[in-house]
């Protein structure tokens, strides 16, 4: 997906906005390429790999979601497993940044999931991970497809 540490290039090929608007195509398990919901990085150890992409990647706001885990939860165990999760995924990926592609994709996942009743504030973290999804032309892989209602033709979801 993206290497940890790279700068980014001013003169680096930029999509034209037809491209960032292409709804994402239909996607199932084992999939080539797709991003892992904070949900499936949390429970990863118990999901069966063959359900995961080929090559996943996760957004940055995935991280922020992790890093918030520990002080969410007073008991001392449960912090530190917490901790290790966040420890972890950041050594397993390099986070896919919220970028400008990004923002623009969430004028769209906005508008879905507006379109399907439900509020901006509702699952915020949720539709900044399906606005970097689609984006990048990615599915989203998730133990929470119910988050994700509403955002069919914008972003691909895949249910584990």
């Amino acid at each position: 997906m993206s290497a940890r540490g790279t700068k980014r290039n001013p003169k680096r090929e930029r999509r034209s906005a037809d491209e960032v608007r292409e709804p994402a195509r239909s996607a199932g398990p084992g999939d080539e390429r797709g991003l892992l919901d904070t949900s499936v990085v949390v429970d990863i150890d118990r999901i069966d790999p063959a359900l995961l992409p080929a090559e996943s990647g996760i957004s940055a706001v995935t991280l922020a979601e992790l890093a918030a885990g520990p002080h969410a939860t007073s008991d001392p165990r449960e912090q530190a497993r917490r901790q290790d999760r966040l420890q972890w995924a950041v050594e397993a990926w390099s986070a896919i940044p919220f970028d400008t592609d990004a923002a623009r994709a969430y004028a769209r996942v906005f508008a879905a999931a507006r379109v399907a009743g439900r509020t901006s504030r509702t699952r915020l973290a949720d539709l900044l991970i399906a606005a970097t999804a689609a984006a990048h032309g990615l599915p989203v892989y998730t133990r929470n497809p119910e988050h994700f209602h509403g955002l069919d033709g914008v972003v691909a979801v895949v249910a584990i």
